[in-house]
């Protein structure tokens, strides 16, 4: 099993290297690829430093035989190189936005969704935006009981969100806030600590950012729905990693608070954090850093009969982004004849 990490340097790319070290998927060759600043770079995979990493180019050799590349460089640099990843053969996952509303590319949670990997003509597979995994892992189980007809979420996006640039953002606007100096903005549109940011990615005609239409798009398509409607208000946040999600659910016939935490307590990849009682539900603090889907706070929608309302919590970088492309790779080798 040879994998390729493209854009190994990086915040993804980090958590590719630890969610692939902790998982049973066998690697036998692993080759990291990244920009030239990172070439030469080496890491500890396994207990064993890496290959240095190679500096991306044109050259189909690098990925010859390659069984597995997840990239996460960005969409221009997919674009560019999916010709040069896929040439030996490979899968490629990719982690931007590149392809994700491609037919002929599938876009793939593997709880939800994952015979859609298995047809890839162009061994190109989209990894779905953050908030879009986040959310549809846990809409599958209410959608299991009763088609769900119409979401609204908003979302409180992490600073991880942005990359390892962004964390480091709003340590640093903190500390020198603390300390009484004006704090440095780069990466964000406006300072975030202490603060909230209603904006998320560019605004598009309709007023909604692109990060809204992702989410309102890429649904549709993971769930086969077509006529699903998401209506999404996208907003960071300072916390410095993990998202949550506040989901009005419109069913088509009505599920109540008992049906939906059974079904949540089952469904694979969720866990179940509805104490209200003992102050028990899912906070980013908490959770940074584990794989699955948390889900508290369900309640029936005061404003609507079919309707059923709950908060989601789960780490952008794991299951938003490396765990679940890790995922798909897995899905792949355990399903494909």
């Amino acid at each position: 099993m040879k994998i390729a990490i493209v854009g190994a340097s990086g915040a993804v790319g980090q958590e590719f290297l630890r969610v692939l070290e902790a998982s049973s998927m066998p690697v036998d060759e692993l080759r990291l690829f990244g920009s030239s600043r990172s070439a030469g770079a080496v890491f500890t995979f396994r207990g064993q430093p890496t290959a240095p990493v190679r500096e991306l180019s044109d050259n189909k050799a690098d990925f010859e035989d390659i069984n597995f590349a997840f990239v996460s460089a960005g969409g221009d640099v997919s674009k560019r190189y999916a010709d040069v990843i896929t040439s030996g053969g490979a899968v490629m996952i990719d982690n931007s936005s590149a392809f994700r509303m491609d037919d002929d590319v599938p876009l793939v949670v593997p709880e939800v969704n994952g015979a859609d990997a298995l047809d890839a003509p162009r061994r190109i597979i989209a990894n779905p935006n953050c908030t879009t995994i986040q959310m549809v892992v846990a809409l599958k189980p209410i959608n299991d009981i009763s088609p769900v007809k119409r979401v609204h979420v908003a979302t409180y996006q992490a600073a991880s969100g942005a990359g390892a640039s962004g964390m480091e953002e709003l340590q640093k606007q903190t500390e020198e806030l603390v300390e009484g100096k004006k704090p440095t903005v780069g990466k964000f549109v406006s300072q975030l600590a202490f603060n909230l940011i209603p904006h998320i990615d560019v605004f598009t005609d309709n007023g909604y950012t692109r990060e809204e239409m992702k989410m309102h798009l890429e649904t549709k398509k993971i769930m086969h729905a077509p006529s699903l409607e998401v209506s999404a208000t996208c907003v960071r946040v300072p916390v410095m990693r993990a998202h949550s999600e506040a989901i009005w659910v419109e069913t088509e016939t009505p599920v109540s608070v008992q049906e939906a935490r059974a079904a949540f307590a089952k469904a694979e990849g969720v866990v179940l954090v509805d104490r209200p009682e003992a102050l028990g539900y899912p906070q980013p603090l908490e959770l940074a850093g584990t794989d699955p889907v948390y889900v508290g706070r369900i309640r029936a929608d005061l404003a609507n009969p079919c309707g059923i309302t709950f908060w989601t919590v789960s780490d952008q970088i794991r299951k938003g982004a490396a765990l679940n492309a890790v995922q798909i790779a897995e899905f792949i080798l355990k399903n494909r004849k």
